[in-house]
């Protein structure tokens, strides 16, 4: 009985409700007219923290770094090491937040009324080394110009331009996902569990209200594959020299003004990186044909099972994914065309079609997908094995050449 009660003891010291709670705030001056940041890393205790070893890219992207204790910064500039002093403990530098791409359009980009950017940049990647028994408590802060509104993040909310920064996946919690500062015009809606807002710069041509009426179409849809339920959801958008593009992040998805709700193949850009950010499907091993299939093919089966697209609509969005793919031969590879993505979203459809026949419609696709979920990375062969484990035979549609 004894030694019964000295392991639940035990137990319980090395729980996290025991772990000494050491303050780490993020505290950001957005500054425009050179298109950076001016950011702040506080420990409330520096000695809970050996050593914090940042990854910063390339060059150029972070400088005139200042610290309490010791800052070592590697000759090529692409990795620094910080040891905190003991007490109070602060780390500062500048970040580059504005990237243009080689078109000369923006990936994320700051003008004098507002700024679009990445939370990972602000704070680079790092390799935590902390004593044990002790958490870090995350918060992130803004300054904002004079004349500037409000601040977006996909974190919760703990106070004005304040959030908390909780990542359970990872020891060190930094900002992550899409952000957006300025003069913002912002609309916000409860979907299940999940605080939604579409925000966007005034004046930027962003389809607010069309774009969240979408998600709550598809959300009961969305939900019954992908069991998640985010705290928050962010759509951020702009248009002047933005990237014409659609990106998931953290909680969060870049769409840019012009896109459409839904092209004219059918498929939706938001609700193909929407599809990405819950199901967290990461390929390895010359296998990305299943994460943009997968992404492909619920973009526009989620519309289909909501009702936004009629019978002989999806019949002629069949043919056209016949033609475009008629020419592949293999899905595997690192680099996955429009081509090989359309014949894998014809596989997808067919393994679909199989499964609910020799389960009398009691399991589907669906059913795979949720076990890609809970996997780290898959390959090929393991999403074979998966889909076979709930087809409960061989698969002939997996038996194709195109998995070879």
């Amino acid at each position: 009985m004894r030694c019964h009660w000295l392991l639940a003891l035990g137990l319980l010291a090395s729980s996290p409700a025991w772990a000494k709670k050491v303050d780490l705030d993020y505290h950001v001056r957005l500054l425009p007219e050179s298109e950076q940041a001016e950011v702040r890393l506080i420990l409330a205790d520096g000695a809970a923290v050996r050593s914090l070893d940042f990854d910063l890219g390339k060059a150029g992207a972070y400088s005139d770094f200042k610290a309490d204790g010791q800052w070592q910064l590697q000759a090529d500039a692409q990795r620094g090491r910080w040891q905190p002093a003991a007490g109070k403990s602060e780390l500062s530098y500048r970040v580059r937040l504005a990237q243009r791409l080689k078109n000369g359009s923006y990936e994320t980009r700051m003008t004098p009324q507002w700024a679009l950017f990445r939370g990972d940049e602000l704070v680079p990647p790092a390799h935590l080394d902390q004593q044990d028994g002790t958490e870090l408590v995350a918060r992130l802060s803004f300054e904002l110009p004079k004349g500037w509104k409000s601040v977006e993040t996909p974190w919760p909310r703990i106070g004005k331009q304040r959030f908390r920064i909780d990542n359970v996946s990872r020891l060190f919690d930094r900002p992550t996902g899409w952000m957006l500062a300025g003069t913002v015009g912002t609309r916000r809606a409860r979907l299940g569990e999940t605080e939604v807002s579409v925000a966007a710069p005034q004046g930027q041509g962003m389809r607010r209200l069309d774009n969240l009426t979408l998600l709550t179409f598809v959300w009961p849809q969305l939900q019954a594959v992908f069991p998640r339920n985010p705290p928050k959801l962010l759509l951020v958008g702009a248009r002047d020299q933005m990237w014409r593009g659609v990106r998931a992040g953290h909680n969060s998805i870049y769409l840019h003004s012009s896109r459409p709700l839904v092209s004219e193949n059918g498929s939706s850009p938001l609700l193909r990186e929407l599809v990405r950010l819950f199901a967290q499907v990461n390929d390895r091993q010359a296998s990305d044909w299943i994460g943009e299939s997968l992404a492909e093919y619920y973009a526009t089966e989620l519309l289909r099972r909501a009702g936004g697209i009629t019978d002989d609509r999806y019949q002629a969005l069949q043919a056209s994914l016949e033609r475009n793919s008629a020419k592949v031969t293999s899905l595997r590879g690192e680099q996955v065309d429009s081509a090989v993505t359309a014949r894998g979203v014809l596989l997808l459809q067919a393994l679909d079609r199989e499964i609910r026949l020799h389960s009398h419609n009691q399991r589907s696709l669906d059913d795979v997908t949720r076990a890609l979920m809970r996997l780290n990375s898959v390959s090929t062969d393991e999403f074979v094995q998966l889909s076979e484990s709930v087809l409960g035979r061989q698969s002939e549609v997996l038996a194709s050449k195109l998995l070879r």
